[in-house]
């Protein structure tokens, strides 16, 4: 099988590229900004007749589409996340390769909901920040494009790689300068918003599930299971035998303006101030996995403990 990856050096296309290039059967090419990728091209830039071109030279029989940006502005978000999957989808409509395309999405797509409730597939979209809207623009291009896709909403992805500056990047950092500067007490805030984690390497099984079947439609991949915050910077605690008291700040006003601050002020460090929380989903997020484990056979495998401690173990090579 001829698979055309797309983002390969992302967190999530990393441990995607991983999964496949351990299946003998696939064939694996990436495409790519960067200069390791095995074909160059700017999907935020590129025309979709190059990429036609591309697609026909090499008739890849399935594409994965792990591009996409997180941060920047509404431009910025809409020409990373929803102009580059329109010449994605364009470019596959005028080739003659039939490919299937795996669409990477997420859960910011679905925005705000109600807490203790698990969000399903039939959940009516209201995404609450310009990330999440360029991201569900992407995936109502896929689902109208007529061709043979999926696109996995991906909730919060966790373990290894995971960006620095992210919640749980954040806290591992908060925690490490901690460690290192021998501080017996930690303050950390904005503890009490509750996210569904999933680690990234349960996210490359699904994908590759999703690439083997013939499941169309949206699917989401979540643990099923949301998470407070504070919970998970306990447990990272734990992993990483730091046995300071953990202290939670009140949450300075602004949409889920949170501050994970190193507790000295004086340092060389100071204390951040910063919105981890960028995806609009307000105080809780819990995604509804049964589609998953129906139409792809896939359930996660990998607790948030194992996902922290690898996050830490990254965080401690720091010191």
């Amino acid at each position: 099988m001829r698979v055309l990856l797309i983002g390969a050096n992302g967190f999530i296309g990393r441990f995607v590229a991983d999964r496949l290039l351990a299946d003998p059967a696939v064939q694996l090419t990436a495409l790519g900004r960067g200069d390791d990728a095995d074909v160059r091209f700017d999907l935020a830039t590129g025309s979709p007749g190059a990429l036609t071109r591309f697609l026909d030279a090499v008739h890849p029989g399935v594409v994965i589409n792990c591009a996409g940006a997180t941060r920047g502005g509404a431009r910025e978000l809409t020409r990373h996340n929803t102009v580059a999957v329109a010449t994605v989808c364009e470019a596959l409509r005028r080739s003659g390769c039939g490919a299937r395309l795996v669409q990477i999405g997420c859960g910011s797509e679905y925005g705000p909901s109600q807490p203790g409730s698990s969000t399903a597939e039939d959940a009516v979209p209201r995404p609450g920040g310009p990330y999440g809207v360029s991201k569900l623009a992407a995936t109502e291009l896929v689902l109208g494009s007529g061709l043979d896709a999926v696109v996995l909403r991906v909730f919060s992805p966790a373990g290894p790689g995971t960006p620095a500056g992210s919640p749980l990047g954040r806290l591992a950092e908060a925690m490490r300068r901690a460690m290192q500067s021998g501080d017996g007490e930690l303050k950390l805030g904005g503890l009490g918003v509750q996210r569904d984690f999933v680690d990234v390497r349960d996210v490359a099984r699904a994908v590759h599930a999703a690439s083997l079947s013939a499941a169309q439609g949206v699917i989401n991949i979540g643990s099923g299971r949301a998470v407070r915050l504070r919970d998970a910077a306990a447990v990272l605690a734990r992993v990483a035998g730091y046995g300071g008291a953990l202290h939670e700040l009140d949450t300075p006003p602004g949409p889920l303006r949170t501050a994970l601050a190193h507790p000295r002020p004086d340092s060389e460090h100071p204390a951040p101030l910063a919105y981890p929380y960028p995806d609009g989903c307000g105080s809780w997020q819990q995604a509804d996995v049964r589609t998953a484990r129906d139409r792809l056979g896939w359930r996660p495998r990998i607790n948030l403990e194992e996902s922290l401690a690898d996050i830490w173990m990254e965080a401690a090579c720091r010191i």
